[in-house]
């Protein structure tokens, strides 16, 4: 299903050599244990039509363009379909809108003026369908290496790597733990809404720490609340309907919490409320979104009467 060959020739003159030389064995264990809708999403992507991107556009957004008469077109919009619900994006693909969930490039156009990527080598943790890597390559990466252990959203990674192969993002299904301990060979890493998933928010810094070279950084991007360094919000049961939600610090809870991981240079670049018009249902993404999860009068609160979701982004360094 995946060749991760011209991934271990990547590396292989890098300190993350020793590791990519059992990806492969790694990445086949996976898949022999693997979802019981993966049969029915590789379909999909199979059914993709065999398309030339003569034009690619990573910069300013996601877009690919090429011949494409209308009959391929349609067959490629449901392909594409067959991989619902898409979460995060958009995409422009050969004159096909995926019209995502969440308006990913709004939230990348906040990050990105606060980056320097060219010439990085970076991981993504959390990588959804690999959206914010293919932005990543348009600023400039020099590879982008992203983990998630949804099947599906690998599925959506391997519908633009379809067209993209030439590119060097690769996909791994995995977890940040299935990565070795001390691996120390990004120069970039990002964990863009993950960490309130986590229960051991500190484990998670300094796991998201020992994948950085020295001198290397942090992008952490995830759910914040007002307040001051002691302030956390710790949800009863679900936040936003989401029941996988453990900790929401304040800025300055969550800068201390890095300053204690170990990390230097701490600073926060952004923080934005998350808007209906940022997050919502689509005809990719059918099912309930932020609009159903506000309370209909108040939206400044959850369904569960907490603060509305409100996110950060904070860099930090590797000393």
């Amino acid at each position: 299903m995946i060749d991760l060959n011209p991934l271990i020739r990547r590396l292989a003159s890098t300190p993350l050599a020793p590791w990519s030389n059992g990806l492969q064995a790694q990445l086949d264990e996976k898949l022999s244990r693997s979802h019981g809708d993966l049969e029915r999403w590789q379909a999909a992507v199979d059914a993709l039509p065999p398309l030339g991107a003569e034009r690619v556009e990573l910069r300013e957004c996601v877009r690919l363009d090429g011949g494409c008469d209308e009959p391929t077109r349609l067959a490629l919009r449901q392909a594409l379909l067959g991989l619902s619900p898409w979460r995060k994006g958009p995409f422009e693909l050969f004159g096909v809108h995926v019209d995502t969930e969440w308006r990913s490039d709004w939230k990348w156009q906040r990050v990105a003026p606060h980056l320097d990527l060219l010439g990085k080598r970076i991981l993504d943790v959390g990588c959804g369908n690999g959206y914010y890597m293919w932005r990543m390559l348009g600023a400039g990466a020099d590879c982008v290496i992203g983990v998630d252990p949804n099947w599906l959203f690998l599925c959506q990674f391997l519908a633009l790597k379809r067209y993209l192969s030439e590119f060097p993002a690769w996909h791994l299904p995995f977890s940040l733990e299935d990565l070795p301990e001390k691996l120390e060979g990004f120069d970039t890493v990002f964990s863009m809404g993950v960490l309130y998933h986590r229960r051991s928010p500190i484990d998670h810094l300094l796991a998201l720490k020992d994948c950085l070279v020295k001198g290397g950084e942090l992008v952490l991007e995830t759910l914040v609340v007002e307040g001051d360094a002691t302030t956390v919000l710790v949800p009863e049961d679900r936040y936003a309907q989401m029941r996988n939600v453990w900790f929401l610090p304040s800025v300055p809870a969550l800068e201390l919490w890095l300053r204690r991981a170990g990390f230097v240079e701490v600073r926060c670049v952004d923080v934005s409320v998350t808007g209906t018009d940022e997050q919502r249902s689509t005809e990719w993404m059918k099912f309930q979104s932020l609009p159903d999860f506000l309370a209909p009068d108040d939206r400044s609160r959850t369904v569960e009467s907490l603060p509305a979701p409100m996110r950060a982004v904070i860099l930090a360094r590797k000393p």
